[in-house]
């Protein structure tokens, strides 16, 4: 057989292959989880009403065993997952100060089920029902898989790296015109557990690390961000400065700008970066894009220089960690905690 000539009108054609080899998968999938729910429905409602027991369930699977041989996941362990599945979703009302937009009559779950929740393989939905305990937390990362479109291999690796709490944290610790910008942009601390840094490494060692890694940093970092390049150049007056990594955010319409220490945060950073944000503003925003965002990662910092030096800066900015190493997430968790606690004692004094 000879070589296949290939041109245009040949791949206009497997392009229309592949697009309904697509939507044939995530009708397959849609099905799939909406069979698990209902599944889900029906074992929740038998056992909280104590007509099924732990025997019954047992019963059923091997029913299910016996009547399709060939089938998976409908043991057991994946029958009691469906019903996980159903009740973790239908309390959602019930319980969840953040999900008050699905506050819907009861006929309305389906809707929520059928255009949302369908919208994930069902092996993302077993991540986040086992790494998650809050109805918060689940919301979150069902709401970031779906407007991301993460594999389940890159959301495995958000519910990994604690990005809720982190995503929260953040948050507090912005400045005063960073606080305008819409919430869950930005994390504290940023985890980059890809890179192979050496002990002792330098600032351009992390830079050039970073940018070799270029698709995991901006799944760390989030969706939205465009890269423009690093040690992008800056001229103001006789003289050139280079910053780090420049981005452009398509949601904010801004450039983003990420400034990296290796050591812990000192209040002269900020100048600096002040200096590179006004530069950008000045000669490189166009008119109708709003104004430069600065990211300062530093090794560590102290909160109470941070909250000094944050107090009177009018630059959208925010100062962060980062580390090279996965957090354990109950570390977060505390932290979080601790920080609720703590602006809750701050309202009530």
């Amino acid at each position: 057989m000879g070589k296949i000539k290939i041109n245009k009108e040949f791949e206009q054609v497997a392009i229309l292959i592949e697009e309904a080899r697509n939507r044939a998968f995530s009708k397959v999938n849609a099905e799939l989880v909406l069979l698990y729910f209902n599944i889900g429905n029906i074992v929740s409602d038998k056992v909280a009403a104590g007509v099924w027991g732990e025997s019954t369930v047992d019963d059923l699977a091997n029913f299910i065993k016996q009547q399709y041989p060939g089938l998976k996941g409908f043991n057991r362990r994946g029958l009691y997952r469906m019903k996980q599945f159903f009740e973790a979703y239908t309390a959602i009302e019930f319980v969840s100060p953040l999900a008050t937009q699905l506050q819907k009559p009861e006929n309305e779950v389906k809707l929520f089920v059928t255009t949302l929740l369908t919208q994930l393989q069902w092996s993302s939905h077993l991540h986040i029902l086992s790494k998650t305990k809050t109805v918060e937390e689940k919301l979150f990362y069902l709401h970031l898989a779906i407007n991301d479109k993460l594999s389940v291999r890159d959301l495995e690796r958000q519910l990994n790296s604690a990005v809720f709490e982190r995503t929260l944290l953040a948050n507090t610790k912005v400045s005063t015109v960073l606080t305008q910008l819409p919430q869950n942009l930005f994390k504290d601390p940023y985890i980059f557990e890809f890179l192979d840094l050496p002990d002792g490494h330098s600032e351009k060692d992390l830079e050039k690390a970073l940018t070799l890694n270029l698709q995991k940093f901006i799944l760390e970092i989030g969706k939205g961000f465009t890269y423009m390049g690093n040690q992008y150049r800056l001229q103001v007056g006789n003289k050139d400065y280079f910053t780090d990594l420049l981005f452009y955010h398509r949601d904010l319409q801004c450039l983003v700008l990420f400034e990296l220490k290796i050591q812990e945060f000192e209040p002269e950073f900020l100048g600096k970066l002040n200096f590179y944000l006004e530069a950008l503003d000045r000669d490189v925003k166009r008119p109708f894009e709003n104004h430069s965002v600065g990211i300062l990662l530093c090794k560590g910092k102290d909160t109470e220089v941070v909250e000094y030096a944050m107090a009177r800066n009018t630059s959208p900015a925010m100062i962060a960690d980062y580390e090279t190493k996965l957090i354990p997430k109950n570390v977060l968790a505390n932290k979080l905690h601790q920080l609720v606690e703590q602006l809750s004692k701050e309202e009530n004094d």
